[in-house]
This record gives C-alpha cells, sequence and structure tokens, in this order.
C-alpha cells in the first residue's frame, strides 16, 4: 500500500524555489510507495505568487513543471471538496485556500506537507495529519 501526501502552496514554493524542505519533496516524489496529490485550487495560488513575483511566464513555466511531474496529481475542487475547505475555514485562523490543501488532505487519507504554522490547531485538533518541512 503506497503512502499518500498532499502538498500546500508553501510545499510545492519550496520545492520549486529549492527553499528549506526542498529535499523532503523530492524523497516523496521519487520514493515508489508515494502518491502525491496537489489542490488545484493551492496549484492557483503558486501560479499567482510566482507571476507576481517572476511575471506570467516564470508562472506558466512552473504551473508547466508540476503539471508534468509524473507523480504529481492535481485535483480540481469538486463541489464536496469546497464545502470541506468551507467547514474547516468556519472553524476560523486559516486563509480559505489552505483549507483546500486540509481538505484534499482529509479525503484522500492523506498527510499534509507544509511549513504553515496556520496548520498547527488542526494537527492538534487531530483533524489534519502533517508533516512539517525542515
Amino acid at each position: 500500500m503506497s503512502r499518500r501526501y498532499v502538498l500546500d502552496a508553501c510545499a510545492l514554493l519550496a520545492f520549486l524555489q529549492d527553499e528549506p524542505g526542498a529535499q523532503m519533496i523530492e524523497d516523496l516524489l521519487v520514493a515508489d510507495d508515494t502518491e502525491v496529490f496537489v489542490s488545484a485550487i493551492n496549484l492557483g495560488e503558486v501560479f499567482y505568487v510566482i507571476h507576481r513575483s517572476f511575471g506570467e511566464a516564470a508562472a506558466t513555466e512552473v504551473e508547466t513543471r508540476l503539471l508534468e511531474t509524473p507523480k504529481v496529481r492535481v485535483l480540481e475542487a469538486s463541489w464536496a471538496r469546497v464545502r470541506s475547505a468551507a467547514k474547516l475555514k468556519a472553524g476560523g485562523g486559516i486563509s480559505f485556500a489552505d483549507c483546500f490543501g486540509a481538505a484534499l488532505a482529509n479525503e484522500m487519507d492523506a498527510i499534509l506537507v507544509t511549513s504553515d504554522a496556520d496548520f498547527r490547531q488542526l494537527e492538534s485538533d487531530g483533524r489534519t495529519r502533517i508533516a512539517w518541512l525542515a
């Protein structure tokens, strides 16, 4: 049985920009026993961060790189996922975009990979399993 992981925008940016934690993401992407998922909402978050900082061409290049990474499966925001994210958002303390990563992790029985401290409450409540980027 494979281990499942969901990468949030912080994890994706760490990987793409070779920041602390990038090696952990790389290890997940090359391991034989892992599945790696990304919410389309979180990919959109990465797109706008790169676009704002480096321009549209750079954002499009990053988008293409992620979509062509064989291990990464980008999943759309179905109504069930939107509703689940909205319920997490109703609890407060997390951005709505971040809630999509947590909702997807919960749905997929996966571990959310992040460096965003806003997720600490979900982890301490036992609502979401987290792998913290170093």
